[in-house]
């Protein structure tokens, strides 16, 4: 995977030297003149709570930001950037500190630089003016650290593709978000009701800083969204209509240059869609440059639907004759789900296994209420209940997700789950009560409903959990020792083994270091066992049954 990703860059720099244009994308900045530019004065009533004006940010008993912002484009983004100043430059450095782990070399780090600027150079023409205004406020609370890569404004716009570039190029970030929506006979009081987990993973730190922000923007619907700093793209949201939206990548080829993200998308049609048809209409507008469904739900309505989009289709899939829809990493509307690459997904990946998953234990649960969906979202076993191992992709709950999520949209109620995972409390937010409320507050105070708020999992108390937590650890570890081809000590090997004992993987990585070794004896019988686990895709089971091959060969 390495070298394909040296390769592309490579690619990449060479299309920079033959290519012209990037000159004014790297100087473009939004048309600001018609707005007050003036930077808002942040006043400190704690250390974790921050007012400007009627804006605020808080931070809540369960460790979750809570940011009000209200106004024009502008106001929003300059009171978002300063309320979350210090969140939002620490934020860049995590993700930017990831990326110098995935590309270490100075030289390969350049390259990159020159790929995103090429890249990226028709990517401004592709977000509207709006969008731009607001990421132009929040970048000028960013770091100069980073102004070699690209000035604060357009560095800032590039990290609103990082999800779909992410996904793209398959090395950026995990991506295994799954979905569902009940309605009618499937949910308990006959209202939609819909969940999901977002896991777009870069590292543990990028996910410890999230926010809910309440937006009341000067044109456009009331909403709430689940993002972190420096994001005004949309993943999971609500607005005041009762209109939500989530999504799940698809398959993608490669795109040779960026068009709209999908976040900016998404936070369109929240913004300003009331129900499905508005919805699909902007859909309609805007050419996307990856693979995407988009879950739309709607109180209006009172169902959901996919918007399932590619840089070429578009598609509408609405469930025939059934009131509960899924949405894994896979496309299943007639005009997408036959494409190679859809099929390819859907055979060689782990999305057809969450999306039976879910499937499974919509089946278990005849009429779907907040409780169930929260333990659907949190669930951690395999189909018929078998154990995956703890982190396993297959698992609707992967133990990596950046948050989970629950909406009632006639009610305009949403749970987000807190630290760690989707395993804390799924706090509750009324939307209805929080912009009336907002207008006539002076003192700050957290906005959730405390009284409808979920519990945290069980599973944080039990040893299990504590287990997992000294895997990680332990698992890195041994990521080093095999990258840097050193001596594993036998008990090492044992107690990493023993912290998760059903993960495929534990074995796996055992048999690659003594396959190095060329002590194939022992890296057959581990290769083996990782053979009777669940493994996560059929890439890394053939990976494993040519490593048994070759070790045959060299056994006889």
């Amino acid at each position: 995977m390495k070298s394909r990703i040296n390769l592309f860059f490579f690619v990449g720099f060479l299309l920079v030297l033959a290519s012209c244009g990037t000159s004014k994308s790297m100087h473009h900045l939004p048309e600001v003149a018609n707005y007050n530019a003036t930077k808002p004065i942040v006043v400190k009533q704690s250390d974790s709570a921050f007012v400007s004006g009627k804006n605020s940010l808080l931070k809540n008993k369960q460790g979750l930001w809570e940011l009000y912002v209200e106004g024009d484009p502008l106001e929003i983004g300059l009171n978002t950037g300063a309320l979350s100043d210090s969140l939002l430059k620490n934020q860049e450095h995590i993700f930017f500190s990831k990326i110098k782990d995935i590309v270490p070399s100075k030289f390969q780090q350049r390259l990159l630089r020159n790929f995103l600027k090429w890249y990226n150079r028709k990517l401004y023409l592709n977000v509207p003016e709006e969008y731009q205004t607001e990421i132009f406020g929040v970048s000028q609370y960013t770091s100069h650290d980073f102004d070699n890569i690209a000035p604060q404004f357009q560095r800032s716009l590039y990290l609103h593709a990082a999800h779909d570039i992410g996904h793209a190029l398959q090395d950026l970030a995990l991506v295994g978000c799954s979905s569902f929506a009940a309605w009618g006979k499937k949910s308990e009081d006959g209202n939609l009701i819909l969940g999901r987990n977002f896991d777009f993973y870069v590292n543990d730190a990028f996910a410890e800083n999230k926010i809910v922000a309440f937006i009341n923007p000067k044109k456009g619907h009331q909403f709430m969204m689940i993002t972190w700093p420096g994001m005004i793209g949309a993943v999971s949201g609500m607005n005041e209509e009762g209109l939500t939206v989530t999504i799940n990548a698809s398959k993608s080829k490669i795109p040779l240059i960026a068009k709209t993200p999908i976040s900016i998308l998404t936070r369109e049609i929240l913004q300003h869609a009331k129900n499905i048809e508005e919805a699909i209409a902007i859909a309609k507008k805007r050419e996307v440059f990856v693979s995407e469904s988009i879950m739309v739900g709607s109180a209006h309505d009172n169902k959901a639907i996919l918007i399932e989009v590619s840089p070429k289709k578009m598609d509408v899939y609405e469930v025939p004759n059934t009131d509960q829809l899924f949405c894994s990493n896979h496309f299943q509307g007639e005009d997408l789900k036959n494409e190679k690459r859809n099929q390819l997904q859907i055979a060689n990946s782990h999305s057809e296994y969450r999306f039976e998953r879910m499937q499974e234990l919509f089946a278990e649960n005849p009429k779907i209420n907040p409780k169930i969906a929260s333990e659907i979202l949190r669930n951690k076993d395999g189909l018929q209940n078998i154990a995956l191992g703890y982190g396993n992709e297959k698992a609707l709950n992967q133990l990596m997700a950046h948050h989970g999520v629950i909406f009632k949209p006639k009610e305009k109620l949403v749970w987000v789950s807190s630290h760690p995972y989707q395993l804390g409390e799924f706090v509750c937010y009324n939307l209805d009560s929080i912009f009336k409320e907002r207008k006539m507050k002076t003192i700050v105070s957290s906005f959730q409903q405390k009284n409808l708020d979920i519990p945290k999992d069980p599973f944080l108390e039990t040893i299990q959990y504590k287990n997992y937590q000294k895997f990680r650890i332990e698992d890195h570890k041994i990521d080093q020792y095999l990258k840097n081809k050193e001596m594993i000590n036998s008990e090492f090997i044992q107690n990493y083994q023993s912290l998760n004992p059903d993960y495929w993987v534990v074995y796996y990585k055992a048999g690659l270091y003594f396959y190095q070794k060329k002590e194939y004896q022992l890296s057959q019988a581990n290769f083996e066992k990782a053979l009777t686990k669940e493994i996560t895709t059929v890439p890394d089971k053939t990976a494993i049954e040519d490593y048994l091959k070759k070790i045959k060969r060299k056994l006889r």
